[in-house]
């Protein structure tokens, strides 16, 4: 079985001349070389593509596949992880990871909020800033939290994304709209534990993989799992499986967001506890890092005793039920 491989490589960006933090989402080789070594280690016979105007180049010259393991995050617009499976849909191939609707909606982080609202799950309450202005009128209570609307890696998020009052996020909000270009998600702040839940397969074959909690340690910047404690992780933050009520809760809330928005084959969602230990949802990523050391999932997984070639064979198995193959 032919398996197209299609990703953005970071380095590539970089020496285009954009900043690390620019292509903080993109992948490193190493990512790169274990994804294709874990599929040739199943059989697969796998054909790097690289970055969708690659895909767009070989599938004009009639090169097709059997399925693309898309991990490609695009650069530009909301709907920048939706442009390899919109194409892939177009040549009927299919593909890892959720579909191009899935991809635009959860890239946007509030109007993701917005149906997971209307689904009776539980999110903080919020608002969308495009004009640092508009700051000064909310009607959410502080403290609230602040970050781009549709970024990833936590981009964009540091220590000064909580604000206090309407003056400190006015002027949040007036840094991430000029260094983002984007309008700021603002939502109220929930002070208790945090967690990431790792899933597994589509609708009613969804697993948990694992609740991983996030403990900022001493040195890192606090109040936030961001940007610069997510790069520094190793000195920064520590994170631990954990299984209590608490955590049970949470993964709950993941499976039933997850299967709300159709998110399919893997992925986390993030979820935060209120005042009252109540967990509420913060976003899903249903495109995951996938840097064997480095990206959340696959720590998780590890500390759950799952490695990560049967993380990705998970993976790739929910994505061929969707077609008649199976597994070489």
């Amino acid at each position: 079985m032919k398996v197209g491989f299609t990703y953005d490589l970071r380095a590539d960006y970089l020496t285009l001349g954009f900043s690390e933090e620019e292509t903080a989402e993109f992948d490193s080789q190493v990512t790169i070389d274990a994804i294709a070594g874990a599929l040739e280690g199943m059989g697969f016979e796998v054909s790097r593509v690289g970055h969708v105007r690659n895909l767009v180049s070989r599938l004009a010259a009639g090169e097709r596949f059997d399925l693309v393991f898309n991990i490609a995050e695009g650069l530009h617009g909301y709907a920048r992880e939706a442009q390899v499976p919109a194409l892939l849909d177009a040549y009927g191939i299919p593909y890892t990871f959720s579909d191009p609707l899935v991809l635009s909606l959860c890239l946007h982080k509030a109007m993701c909020k917005h149906v997971v609202r209307d689904c009776g799950i539980a999110t903080p309450d919020f608002a969308v800033v495009e004009d640092a202005a508009q700051a000064r009128g909310l009607s959410l209570p502080f403290p609230v939290f602040a970050k781009p609307v549709a970024e990833g890696t936590s981009k964009g998020v540091s220590a000064a994304s909580k604000a206090e009052n309407p003056k400190e996020l006015e002027r949040s909000c007036a840094r991430l709209l000029k260094e983002f270009r984007q309008p700021v998600l603002v939502e109220a702040y929930l002070p208790g534990r945090e967690f990431t839940v790792g899933l597994a397969g589509t609708g009613s074959r969804t697993k948990i993989l694992g609740v991983m909690e996030v403990l900022l340690l001493a040195e890192a910047e606090q109040e936030a799992y961001s940007y610069h404690n997510k790069e520094h992780y190793e000195n920064l933050v520590r994170y631990r499986l954990a299984d209590d009520a608490k955590a049970r809760a949470s993964a709950e809330l993941a499976v039933a967001a997850w299967k709300a928005l159709n998110c399919r084959d893997g992925g986390r969602v993030d979820v935060k506890l209120d005042a009252c230990g109540k967990p509420g949802f913060i976003e899903v990523n249903p495109l995951p890092g996938l840097n064997p050391e480095r990206s959340d999932l696959p720590i998780l997984c590890g500390l759950a005793g799952l490695a990560y070639r049967d993380l990705l064979e998970m993976i790739v198995q929910s994505a061929l039920e969707r077609r008649p193959a199976r597994l070489p």
